[in-house]
């Protein structure tokens, strides 16, 4: 577009925009290094300027952690924890707890069954879900995912169905920290 030039914001944070409380409210959701590192602002005709009283204050770039950085990353990083582990709690039922309380019911009601207490982890699962793919690859929110149902599901078999826990558990959980380190080993060396 002639005449026009792209503002871009790359290393970054988008800080506040100063002089209108309603542009200040409007940007504070998206404003931050996630938001900073990947967005070029929109464009201004060449010929104006930003005036001085809605001007957009910057920052020298945050230092990132493998999964911490700036304290709203970490947050976020435990808010997509929190609503995946809450999940996957429902869906541990959905799927096993049939077979303690309804194993003498038609398979029809078993299934009915799960799929009300499933409603409710994909309440909690698909936001999680999209809260943390800002944070985190694909790849590192399913393996982060498999970790969680591991620690859930340990719980459910030895409190819920009374079963004995024996070393495969423990051979099963490091085969998938494995799969943890090798999954974020790049994001621990960027």
């Amino acid at each position: 577009m002639r005449g026009w030039k792209s503002r871009p914001f790359d290393g970054l944070y988008a800080g506040s925009i100063h002089g209108s409380p309603a542009i200040s409210a409007a940007f504070a959701p998206i404003s931050g290094p996630w938001f900073a590192q990947r967005v070029t602002m929109f464009a201004l005709p060449a010929s104006h300027s930003v005036s001085s009283s809605c001007r957009l204050q910057a920052t020298a770039k945050a230092p990132k952690t493998a999964l911490g950085g700036p304290g709203w990353l970490r947050f976020t990083l435990m808010k997509t924890i929190a609503l995946l582990f809450c999940s996957n709690i429902f869906m541990t039922f959905a799927w096993y707890g049939h077979l303690r309380d309804l194993k003498d019911k038609p398979v029809w009601i078993a299934i009915l069954v799960s799929w009300g207490i499933a409603f409710f982890e994909y309440c909690l699962q698909v936001p999680a879900n999209r809260i943390g793919y800002g944070t985190m690859n694909l790849g590192q929110l399913k393996i982060l995912q498999e970790v969680i149902t591991m620690v859930v599901f340990v719980g459910f078999a030895r409190f819920y169905m009374k079963k004995a826990l024996s070393l495969d558990f423990l051979w099963a959980s490091l085969c998938i920290l494995g799969a943890v380190y090798f999954i974020f080993r790049r994001t621990a060396a960027a």
